[in-house]
């Protein structure tokens, strides 16, 4: 190889490391200092005073929504008629509390007045024939069922007269039988037995009115 040549490639191998070396500081610039920024030819014209009318650029008015109609307010619930009882006095009469029925089971009406016109006290015990069975306490408080059938069954079977269902009621636990005017109550050895005026029931015995009997979380009485 003849020295021109040597030369001739020594000095291109020079360029390419110069240029090699220029492009790397070039971008090294550029990430140091960022690109460079050009004006408007408008901004310049403003810059050196020439006078010349810049073009205006009128704002767009804004476009108002069309007015939307008000939702027609909900019609709300009726409300229930209430009517004010006056007393003789003119005071109105305290109204007692609401009684909702269980299933299968009517509102009690209260214990009837009798000749005196006072009502018996509820848990006082009386005699005379029983007519309703009213729960005083449990899930169903303030019902009734008439006894119109000479058998009342409780317990939590389905096909009781009266059903009690909880945990501590058995499925067939007790049972009320009419004799005469009297009405016999018997545990059909349940598990948490049946209590009669707080004494628990280990043999067949009379429930006389207004007597509590205790089933479970439920209390009834018999009364006329």
């Amino acid at each position: 190889m003849s020295e021109l040549t040597l030369l001739i490639l020594r000095i291109g191998f020079l360029l390419l490391l110069w240029f090699f070396i220029f492009t790397i500081v070039y971008a090294l610039r550029s990430d140091l200092f960022g690109a460079p920024v050009r004006r408007l030819k408008s901004e310049n014209g403003r810059s050196s005073g020439s006078g010349s009318a810049s073009p205006v650029v009128a704002a767009a008015a804004p476009v108002s929504a069309p007015p939307v109609a008000a939702a027609a307010p909900a019609p709300s619930a009726p409300s229930a008629p209430t009517e004010a009882v006056q007393s003789a006095g003119g005071r109105p009469a305290d109204s007692g509390p609401a009684i909702t029925p269980s299933a299968g089971l009517l509102p009690s009406a209260g214990p009837e007045p009798t000749a005196s016109g006072a009502a018996p006290a509820a848990g006082t015990p009386g005699h005379g024939a029983a007519g309703t069975l009213v729960i005083t306490s449990g899930v169903a408080t303030g019902t009734a069922i008439p006894l119109d059938e000479d058998f009342v069954s409780i317990g939590r079977s389905g096909d009781s007269t009266l059903v009690i269902v909880d945990e501590y009621t058995s499925t067939y636990h007790a049972r009320l039988a009419r004799q005469g005017d009297q009405w016999i109550l018997t545990d059909l050895d349940s598990t948490n037995g049946t209590r009669l005026n707080g004494e628990r029931v280990k043999r067949p015995v009379v429930v006389p009115l207004n007597t509590p009997v205790t089933i479970g979380t439920t209390t009834f009485e018999l009364r006329p």
